[in-house]
C-alpha cells in the first residue's frame, strides 16, 4: 500500500469508526460531562478509542501507532465532551493525528 492509499484508508476508517460504528449509545455513553446513569463512561470512551486504534494498527501494520491513536483519540474526545473543543476542532485534531502517523511510518515502529 503506498502512502496515498494508506492516507485514504486511515481517513476512511476514521469516518467509519466515528460515525456509523459509533452509534448513539456510544456517542452519549462516552461523555463524562453527561453520563448515562449506570453506564461507566470510561469503558465506553476506551472502547471507542480502541476501535480507532485497532484500525490504525491494521492499516499501518504498527501496534505502536495503533496505541498512539487509541490514546490520542480518547484525549481528544474527552476534551470535546468537556466542551473544550468544537466538533470541527475535534475532527481536525483526529485528522492531524492521521497525518502524524503517516509521518512517523518511516521510523519502522513495530
Amino acid at each position: 500500500m503506498n502512502e496515498f492509499q494508506m492516507a485514504f484508508a486511515l481517513v476512511g476508517w476514521h469516518a467509519l469508526a466515528d460515525f456509523p460504528l459509533q452509534g448513539d449509545f456510544m456517542a452519549r455513553g462516552k461523555n463524562h460531562a453527561a453520563p448515562i446513569p449506570g453506564v461507566p463512561w470510561e469503558t465506553i470512551l476506551a472502547s471507542h478509542a480502541v476501535i480507532h486504534g485497532a484500525g490504525v494498527a491494521y492499516i499501518t501494520g504498527s501496534v505502536v501507532l495503533g496505541l498512539a491513536e487509541t490514546l490520542s483519540h480518547a484525549v481528544i474526545d474527552y476534551a470535546k465532551c468537556a466542551g473544550r473543543l468544537t466538533f470541527r476542532q475535534d475532527q481536525a485534531y483526529h485528522l492531524a493525528c492521521k497525518a502524524l502517523w503517516l509521518a512517523l511510518l518511516p521510523l519502522g515502529l513495530p
